[in-house]
């Protein structure tokens, strides 16, 4: 039973956009977890597995990248496949061409793109003017890629992921948007603890919840780091002001004073607790040195397995 329901996923996700997990099903989110994982166990044992032979990935990058760029690329060359790097300010798109025109000029050439922007809505028409899968690399709404191959880490490292929390201290920025509907599509528990005047967008968190009413998700947003993380089976952070509002730094050290992920704020999670941060990281910041350093941190866990989740994306849609 459980293969043919893995043979209609996979018929139902081909020629799809992956924009944001909130457009996934939750049996959809966790067959492309299960699919990285599968696919991961083919590289580490030299199996080669080429399913987008003589196929091409442009990949558009508004934003700066060391982990998206390195993994997207080989991850499309371990694919059989060839990924094209284009730089904003290299197309026409730079210099006033539409991005409809622009996705359906790059439709006649390739056969999936990959956009890592600031506007969500770039990425979304996009997709709407493209004939071929748009795969969100990153914009400042969401960060879809990244949380599926966080999730997949926390399988691999905690056996399950129904019923775990998972607790986020800090900004509430697109990394927390896309954890959110990963968490509620994956029927996980998560705790929220963002300053005042940072919390994540109300109508993410709305929609969030009636995601999680479905798969019995508990989703709870708060001021306090430590009413956040009690008891967090993972504890996640990102960078105070991240790309795009470098000139909020100083404010934002004042108001996120109290929400570093230290040693003292450890002790309310769980003894066992795993560490999660999307990097790239400022130690002495949003995460001590002894915290992201130390024997609770899986953060290189979670870099290695963004090849191996947008692999799974890849050879899915494409």
């Amino acid at each position: 039973m459980q293969q043919a329901l893995n043979e209609q996923l996979a018929v139902n996700l081909k020629g799809r956009d992956f924009l944001a997990l909130a457009d996934y099903k939750p049996e959809e989110v966790r067959y492309l977890i299960d699919l990285a994982i599968d696919l991961k166990g083919k590289q580490k044992a030299g199996k080669i597995y080429h399913p987008l032979q003589g196929k091409t990935l442009g990949m558009i990058f508004e934003k700066s990248s060391t982990r998206t760029r390195v993994s997207f690329e080989v991850g499309m060359y371990q694919l059989g496949g060839h990924a094209l790097f284009l730089s904003g300010n290299d197309l026409q798109i730079g210099r006033g061409e539409t991005i409809w025109d622009t996705a359906q000029v790059l439709s006649r050439y390739l056969d999936g793109i990959m956009i890592r922007t600031f506007a969500h809505r770039t990425v979304i028409e996009l997709a709407r003017g493209a004939t071929i899968p748009v795969i969100n690399g990153l914009t400042d709404a969401s960060h879809p890629c990244q949380a599926l191959a966080d999730y997949q880490t926390v399988l691999e490292h905690k056996g399950r992921l129904e019923g775990l929390k998972i607790a986020y201290i800090g900004d509430g920025n697109n990394m927390v948007h896309s954890l959110l509907m990963g968490a509620a599509k994956l029927g996980m528990n998560m705790s929220v603890a963002t300053p005042e005047g940072y919390e994540p967008d109300e109508e993410i968190i709305r929609v969030t919840k009636e995601n999680a009413s479905e798969t019995g998700s508990e989703i709870h947003i708060c001021r306090d780091p430590r009413e956040a993380i009690a008891d967090a089976d993972i504890v996640y952070t990102d960078v105070w002001a991240s790309m795009g509002f470098e000139a909020e730094q100083k404010d934002r050290e004042v108001a996120f004073a109290d929400y570093q992920v230290n040693e003292e704020l450890g002790k309310y999670a769980k003894p066992d607790f795993l560490f999660m941060h999307c990097l790239p990281a400022h130690r002495g910041e949003e995460v001590s040195e002894g915290i992201i350093d130390g024997k609770h941190s899986i953060i290189f866990d979670q870099a290695e397995n963004r090849l191996h989740a947008q692999k799974a994306i890849m050879a899915a849609i494409m």
